[in-house]
C-alpha cells in the first residue's frame, strides 16, 4: 500500500492554506477526508502496479522486496486490497465530500489505470501524466473547501511536480546504466544527458515562474505583504539540493523517501511553511 507515499497526498491541503481557511476546523476535516480518500486510491494503483509489474520488480534491485514479486503475498490478495482500497475511497468521497471532488477522484483512477496499463510506456507523456496527478489532488482539495484555486497554484504544482518525476526518471535511467533492472519501454527514448537537460529547463522555469508569483502585485496584495519574495529563497535552494541529490548521489528515485530523510530539503520546507504562515496567518 506504500504508506510512505501517502505524504504526496499534503498537496489537497494547499488552497485551503493559501486561501486563508487552514483554521476552519470543518473545513479541515473535511479536507483531512480527501487527503485519506486519495491515500486509498494510491494505494490501490501501487496495488495494481505490483500485480502488473511483478515479473520485472523481481529483477530489480530494490523492488524486488515489495511482498508480491518477492512471493510474501499472492496475486489474489493483491486483488482483494485492491478491490477494498477502492472501495473505501469512492465511499468516503460520495458520502462525505462534494460531488465535485468525487468526480476528481474517479478521473484520477482512470488515468492512473491508463497510466499502468500504457502511458507509464510512452516516454515525456508518462512524466507529464505523474506530474498532472499532483494538479489533481490540488484541485480535489480546492473542490472540498469550495475554493476557486488561482493560476499560480495549479502552474507551480504542476511544474515542481514535473521537476521531482524528472529527477526520479533519471535515477531509472542511470540504474538501467549500471545493468540493474530493465527499463519500461519508454525509457529507451531517455538518456542521463536529455534528463540533465530537462532537469535544468524545468527547474529555470520553475523558479522563474515562482519569482514572478512571489513579486506579483496580486499576490502580495491578497496576502497584505511585501515580503512574498523571501520565500523563494527556501525554493531554490530546496531545488538546487534536490539536483545535487540527482546529479551527484544518484539518490533521487523516490522524491518521498528523500524528503523524509534529507535534513537539508526538510529545512527548505519548513522554512517555506512558517515563512508562508508568518505571512498568512500573524
Amino acid at each position: 500500500m506504500r504508506v510512505p507515499q501517502w505524504l504526496k497526498n499534503a498537496f489537497v491541503f494547499m488552497p485551503l492554506f493559501f486561501d486563508h481557511k487552514f483554521t476552519d476546523g470543518r473545513l479541515l476535516w473535511l479536507t483531512a477526508l480527501c487527503a485519506i480518500a486519495f491515500s486509498l486510491s494510491a494505494s490501490a494503483v501501487y496495488c495494481l502496479n505490483d500485480i502488473l509489474d511483478r515479473e520485472a520488480d523481481a529483477r530489480h534491485p530494490e523492488k524486488c522486496h515489495r511482498p508480491i514479486a518477492s512471493g510474501a503475498l499472492s496475486v489474489s490478495a493483491g486483488w482483494a486490497v485492491l478491490a477494498v482500497c477502492v472501495v473505501l475511497s469512492v465511499v468516503i468521497t460520495a458520502t462525505c465530500l462534494p460531488v465535485e471532488a468525487l468526480w476528481i477522484l474517479l478521473a484520477y483512477m482512470a488515468l492512473n489505470v491508463a497510466y499502468s496499463l500504457w502511458l507509464k510506456h510512452l516516454s515525456i507523456i508518462d512524466v507529464t501524466v505523474v506530474a498532472c496527478f499532483y494538479v489533481m489532488r490540488v484541485l480535489a482539495g480546492a473542490a472540498t473547501g469550495h475554493i476557486v484555486p488561482s493560476q499560480w497554484i495549479v502552474v507551480m504544482t504542476f511544474l515542481l511536480a514535473l521537476f521531482l518525476v524528472l529527477g526520479k526518471r533519471r535515477d531509472d535511467v542511470v540504474l538501467k546504466a549500471d545493468g540493474h533492472h530493465e527499463a519500461r519501454r519508454g525509457a529507451a527514448d531517455y538518456n542521463i544527458e536529455f534528463l540533465n537537460m530537462a532537469l535544468t529547463m524545468v527547474a529555470t522555469i520553475t523558479v522563474v515562474a515562482y519569482m514572478m508569483y512571489s513579486m506579483s502585485a496580486e499576490v502580495m496584495q491578497r496576502f497584505d505583504s511585501d515580503y512574498t519574495f523571501t520565500t523563494a529563497a527556501f525554493v531554490l535552494a530546496g531545488m538546487l539540493r534536490y539536483m545535487q541529490l540527482a546529479v551527484v548521489d544518484r539518490r533521487s528515485g523516490s522524491p518521498t523517501h528523500v524528503l523524509m530523510h534529507d535534513r537539508f530539503i526538510q529545512g527548505c520546507v519548513a522554512g517555506w511553511v512558517v515563512t508562508f504562515i508568518i505571512i498568512i496567518y500573524l
